[in-house]
C-alpha cells in the first residue's frame, strides 16, 4: 500500500506572507501548490465579468464549479495564473479583486462550489495548501498546519512594498485601514472565520524576513514528514 500523500496547510490573515511563503516552500520541496485565496479572487473576477453579484449565491456556486484554473510560472519564474487559458495574474492580484473576494468568501454556496476544485490539487508527491479552511475543512487530515501572523502595520508595509515593486499605485494609510477592516470582517464572520486550527503551529513573522520563515517551515516539514528540499514523497 502506498503512503498517504502529505499535506502542509498554511493559513493566516491577509498580508501575513502566507502566499509568498507557500510558493517558496512548495518549490523547495518539489510539491504541488494550492493557492485557495487566488481561487476566490479568480471567482470574483469571473463573477464580475459574467455580471453575477453576491445576491445570486446559486449562480455563484455554479460559476465556481465550472472554473478552469491553472497555476504556474512564466519563463522568468514569476507567478502565472490562467483562467480558461487566459493570463489573469495582474487582475487577480489587484486590491479591488481582493476586496470583492473577501465579500464572496462569506457566502456558503461559494465555499461549497470551490471545495471539490481545491481538493483536486491533492496529488503526489505532496501538497502545500495556502489559505482559509485548508487545515480544518478541506484537508483536516493535513500532517502539518502552520498559522502565520504579523502586526497589521507590518502587513500593510509589506503589501505597499509589493504593489510598488509591481509598478502599481499604493497608499500606506489606505492599506492599513483595508487590512484592519478585512481582519475584523474575517475574524467575526459566521462562515469560516479567521482562526487557527486547534493543532496548528503558530508562527509570528513580525520582523522576520521571508527566507527565515521559509527555513523554519521547511524544518517543521522535515520533522513531520521527513521531507527535504527536492524530496519525492510519492
Amino acid at each position: 500500500m502506498s503512503a498517504p500523500v502529505p499535506v502542509l496547510a498554511i493559513d493566516g490573515p491577509s498580508g501575513s506572507g502566507k502566499g509568498t511563503v507557500s510558493r517558496l516552500v512548495a518549490r523547495r520541496l518539489g510539491w504541488h501548490l494550492l493557492d485557495s485565496g487566488a481561487l476566490y479572487r479568480i471567482l470574483a473576477l469571473a463573477a464580475n465579468e459574467a455580471g453575477v453579484g453576491a445576491d445570486a449565491p446559486k449562480r455563484l456556486e455554479a460559476l465556481a464549479r465550472g472554473l478552469k484554473v491553472e497555476f504556474g510560472l512564466d519563463r522568468a519564474g514569476e507567478e502565472r495564473i490562467l483562467l480558461a487559458g487566459r493570463d489573469v495574474t495582474r487582475e487577480v492580484r489587484s486590491e479591488a479583486c481582493g476586496e470583492q473576494a473577501s465579500r464572496l468568501a462569506v457566502i456558503p454556496e461559494v465555499r461549497l462550489g470551490l471545495r471539490d476544485l481545491q481538493r483536486s490539487f491533492h496529488r503526489p508527491p505532496g501538497l502545500v495548501a495556502d489559505g482559509r479552511d485548508m487545515g480544518t475543512v478541506i484537508f483536516p487530515e493535513a500532517g502539518l498546519k502552520v498559522f502565520l501572523t504579523a502586526s497589521a502595520e507590518e502587513r500593510a508595509q509589506r503589501r505597499y512594498n509589493q504593489l510598488k515593486q509591481q509598478g502599481l499605485a499604493a497608499n500606506l494609510d489606505g492599506l492599513f485601514h483595508d487590512i484592519s477592516t478585512r481582519d475584523a470582517r474575517d475574524q467575526n464572520r459566521a462562515v469560516s472565520p479567521l482562526q487557527p486550527a486547534a493543532d496548528a503551529v503558530g508562527l509570528d513573522t513580525t520582523g522576520m524576513g521571508i527566507e527565515q520563515v521559509v527555513v523554519r517551515i521547511l524544518e517543521l516539514a522535515r520533522e513531520r514528514f521527513g521531507a527535504t528540499p527536492g524530496s519525492d514523497q510519492a
